[in-house]
């Protein structure tokens, strides 16, 4: 099987390059920035260079493609309109709830036509939507889901990048099987992480989208630990999203982020990643479960290799990396730690 990464000059795709090799992987690197070469004459890797407006003609050959460069919420539709154009099966490390959404919404056009397309294969959402699988297996009938996590380590500019660019749009959350905009910080739960419990607060991350499809659980809020009250978030919020609205905003703020690396190799290895997930159903029972993973870009690595892989091997059509795989691919990933389902009734 020959695979692709695209936006292998970020570093994302850096990442998922250096792994596929040490694993005995030759994946074909690719973006639009000439610096693609140099990683390519370095690791011993086919290389090649275009625009993605010119995609399809640069697809021969290759049965997937990771994408790796972001946003998505630009870079998604050619390179999935390339995917089908050319049988090429694709996956993408996005957590842009709307573009989870644009990429769903093709998933009877993809089975037409053999190609899987698999949004979300690095942190966002792997390990979450693994989790959500595992307790809507335990808790069958389940009609609410709260997620949570927190990460250290620091953020790319990459995915910095795409902060920015949602920084002008409130929240989201999943009601009664609808998305829905919802202030920020509008829900503050206790997550009762490996750790020890944390408070919460609710922010718009892939699940809310993917979650529906993995469980068929209607009402989806999604959370993350910062070290910040939820009503300083919420405030700025209602104060900078009109000016985070505007183009000058946007490119100020993307040229900023912009110059900011993602972590090094030791700051990876010294930093974790932790869920916990809570669902509910009508009659008051819940289960809840937590996870503790690596480094969120060690993660990401880990299981866009995985995926690049396997993908081949699964049902046509738009899915999600439990749909895809099952919740138990959590095992599969390296320096993972699965906690115990407790079910209270």
């Amino acid at each position: 099987m020959t695979w692709m990464v695209y936006g292998a000059n970020g570093y994302t795709g850096e990442l998922v390059a250096r792994l596929a090799v040490r694993r005995g992987e030759r994946p074909v690197l690719a973006g639009r920035n000439p610096k693609v070469r140099e990683l390519a004459g370095e690791l011993g890797l086919e290389y090649r260079i275009f625009d993605l407006s010119k995609a399809s003609q640069h697809l021969d050959g290759v049965d997937a493609v990771a994408h790796c460069a972001g946003p998505f919420s630009a870079t998604s539709k050619p390179m999935v309109d390339a995917c089908l154009a050319t049988g090429t099966h694709y996956l993408d490390v996005t957590g842009e709830i709307d573009v989870y959404e644009a990429i769903f919404a093709r998933s009877e056009e993809a089975a037409d036509k053999g190609v899987v397309l698999l949004p979300g294969a690095g942190f966002d959402v792997v390990p979450s939507d693994c989790l959500a699988a595992m307790l809507a297996g335990a808790l069958p009938g389940a009609t609410h889901l709260k997620l949570a996590f927190l990460a250290g380590g620091g953020l790319s500019g990459g995915t910095l990048r795409t902060t920015v660019e949602g920084m002008g749009t409130g929240g989201q959350a999943r009601v009664d099987g609808k998305i829905v905009t919802v202030p920020i910080g509008h829900s503050t739960p206790t997550a009762f992480f490996a750790s020890g419990p944390k408070t919460v607060l609710s922010l718009p991350w892939g699940d809310v989208s993917t979650a529906y499809r993995s469980t068929g659980i209607p009402n989806i809020t999604t959370h993350i630990y910062l070290p910040i009250p939820a009503v300083f978030l919420g405030r700025g919020q209602q104060l900078f999203a009109p000016v985070m609205k505007t183009a000058l905003a946007q490119r100020i703020g993307k040229s900023i982020v912009g110059l900011i690396s993602g972590p090094g190799e030791k700051r990876r290895a010294g930093s974790r990643a932790e869920f916990w997930g809570e669902v509910r159903d009508a009659d008051g029972r819940t289960a809840t479960a937590t996870l503790t993973t690596p480094n969120s870009y060690s993660i990401t690595a880990d299981a866009v290799v995985r995926i690049a892989t396997q993908i081949g091997s699964v049902k046509p059509g738009a899915q999600t990396p439990a749909t895809a795989f099952g919740a138990a691919f959590l095992k599969e990933l390296d320096g993972v730690t699965v906690g115990a389902v407790t079910v209270i009734s």
